[in-house]
């Protein structure tokens, strides 16, 4: 357990069906056996995680990927099993893991600049709290915008406006839930490439990262990591030993793009 920088150690979580809040019925007619069972999501995952490691989740939508992440970041508790970082349960979110969500979560009363400054509360100093997160807003092309609002920044301006805030902190653990989805294809290959560069960069920094772009996965990981579809489990794991910048007609990834899509259930990798 002291080896790894995360260990998912046998964890089922499940759902509750349904809200749970009361709702008007004009009859009260008897719901299918079942109707309101819990319903697993996760099911017996097990997953070891090195320091310094970049390991993309990937799945079919819905599978359970996000899930996993948040179960790890400890917005979730799993009804079976633990998840350890450093050798310590998790019980609850840590403040020296960030975590970023795909919808986004700058706040819109604060600028570009403060949004990344918010993460650097522990730097008493305000001029040195603004020059870090200067350097990162530059890290991703922003230091142009630095006094504007998130709502007068274009969807890919604010994911990187996310990923600066969450780099700035220089997290133990970084945890990105389909951080591009939505975004042009330009843009995500952009910001795949700056997240490679930023790695370099932060080299003890774990990586967590849920995609379902098989691509994405394979040009940014050390290793990915397949679910099934629900109840989700591990299906299998690639190592990825190959040097940055990768190219994907290159012949050990392509045959390994022709592996995973045959994983996922599609024969012929496009």
């Amino acid at each position: 357990m002291s080896e790894s920088k995360i260990l998912v150690d046998r964890i089922t979580v499940e759902y509750p069906n349904g809200s749970g809040r009361q709702r008007f019925r004009l009859w009260k007619q008897k719901r299918p056996n079942g109707h309101n069972a819990p319903k697993v999501v996760i099911e017996d995952v097990s997953i070891e995680v090195g320091p310094g490691e970049f390991v993309c989740i990937l799945g079919h939508s819905g599978c359970g990927k996000s899930t996993l992440l948040e179960t790890i970041a400890g917005f979730k508790k799993p009804l079976k099993g633990a998840v350890w970082i450093d050798g310590k349960k998790v019980e609850g979110p840590q403040a020296d893991h960030m975590f970023v969500f795909q919808e986004g979560a700058l706040f819109p009363w604060l600028t570009v600049i403060d949004n990344v400054a918010a993460a650097l509360r522990s730097i008493k100093a305000p001029a040195e709290r603004l020059a870090r997160a200067e350097f990162y807003l530059e890290l991703v092309a922003l230091q142009g915008v630095c006094d504007y609002y998130p709502h007068m920044l274009s969807g890919g301006m604010r994911q990187r406006a996310e990923i600066a805030r969450a780099l700035a902190a220089e997290p133990d653990i970084l945890l990105m839930d389909e951080p591009f989805k939505g975004l042009d294809y330009l843009t995500r290959l952009q910001l795949r490439e700056e997240i490679v560069n930023l790695h370099v960069m932060l080299p003890q920094t774990t990586i967590l990262f849920v995609t379902h772009d098989i691509d994405e996965a394979l040009q940014l990981s050390d290793r990915l990591i397949i679910l099934t579809d629900p109840p989700a489990q591990v299906k299998c794991c690639h190592e990825i030993p190959i040097s940055h910048p990768r190219m994907l007609t290159s012949p050990a990834l392509s045959e390994l793009r022709s592996k995973i899509y045959h994983h996922l259930g599609v024969h012929t990798a496009i």
